[in-house]
């Protein structure tokens, strides 16, 4: 089955939590979840889009994080939680669903929803209708994710539109942060215009020149690069010497160009123009920070000797 929302996780959550005697390691109840969810091994290694955290376990700490705030649940130490009287009287009420609009029943929760500056919940606020179903870390990669596309788009979208000799530049420019080349100038030498609206030429590997490697560009705006066009790039490595290229592209590969180079001893790279756009995001071509949230979580060693 599908990964429960983390509101879906919390009537579950506050049954086995209000079922033990003492009280739970955050890291067991989600184990327990995850058995009674049936949650395959493939989901429970399931990471959110930055990679930093599993899913499923950054979902059962957002249930309990919401609970805590609406008074039914306790941490009487780092990383344990217990239910309280007010959770245990939930339960007696039958529901059949714990939620964000339920726990609104409670005064706390919601001074906590009125007041809150965290980065995390505010972004919930703003985005309700989406994030019903998502954790506000969720919504904000989400939120992260969404921008980061939408730029790539517009920078591809300007790339396709500049000059020949921009799209040059360009390219030397990216190949050098991304550590080709040595020094600016080492790559500007060593490339030199094609005159088909790109760039064919030779650039150093590493600051060390131990090897070379051939680059061909086409800032093509629709035409995708077929397989007769990776070819005759193959060809022309083949008449240099040479066994190691980059394509790059402002358009698509073909699914015949892709199977091309799989085939051949000669190693090839290609650069499509969505990874061209996400390339020139990374290493900060073309584009400019506008603002940047830090986001901030508890520093565990700090209280490592102050619990009781």
């Amino acid at each position: 089955m599908a990964i429960p929302d983390f509101q879906s996780l919390m009537l579950p959550a506050l049954q086995h939590i209000a079922s033990c005697k003492t009280e739970i390691r955050v890291l067991d109840l989600s184990r327990a979840l995850a058995a009674k969810f049936a949650l395959t091994e493939d989901e429970l290694r399931r990471q959110l889009p930055s990679g930093r955290a599993p899913m499923f376990y950054n979902r059962v700490q957002w249930a309990v994080f919401h609970m805590r705030k609406a008074g039914l649940l306790n941490t009487p130490k780092r990383a344990h939680v217990v239910a309280t009287e007010r959770g245990h009287e939930l339960l007696l009420r039958n529901v059949d669903r714990i939620d964000l609009r339920l726990l609104g029943e409670f005064p706390e929760f919601r001074t906590f929803r009125a007041g809150s500056t965290e980065p995390q919940d505010a972004l919930a606020r703003a985005s309700h209708d989406r994030t019903e179903t998502e954790t506000p870390a969720e919504a904000m990669e989400h939120n992260f994710h969404s921008l980061r596309t939408a730029l790539a788009t517009d920078l591809l979208d300007r790339v396709k539109a500049a000059t020949p000799d921009f799209f040059e530049q360009l390219v030397v420019e990216l190949l050098v942060k991304m550590g080709y080349g040595g020094s600016r100038s080492d790559a500007g030498e060593a490339l030199g215009r094609s005159g088909d609206e790109g760039i064919d030429g030779i650039i150093k590997e590493d600051r060390l020149g131990l090897d070379a490697i051939y680059i061909q560009a086409k800032r093509w705006k629709d035409k995708p690069v077929g397989r007769p066009d990776i070819q005759q790039f193959a060809g022309a490595l083949s008449g240099q010497g040479a066994h190691k290229g980059i394509f790059l592209t402002t358009s698509r590969f073909t699914d015949d160009a892709r199977e091309f180079i799989k085939r051949i001893s000669t190693k090839i790279v290609l650069v499509d123009g969505e990874l061209l756009a996400n390339l020139m995001i990374d290493h900060g071509i073309g584009v400019s920070t506008e603002t940047t949230y830090e986001i901030k979580r508890i520093d565990s060693d700090y209280f490592s000797d102050t619990e009781i």
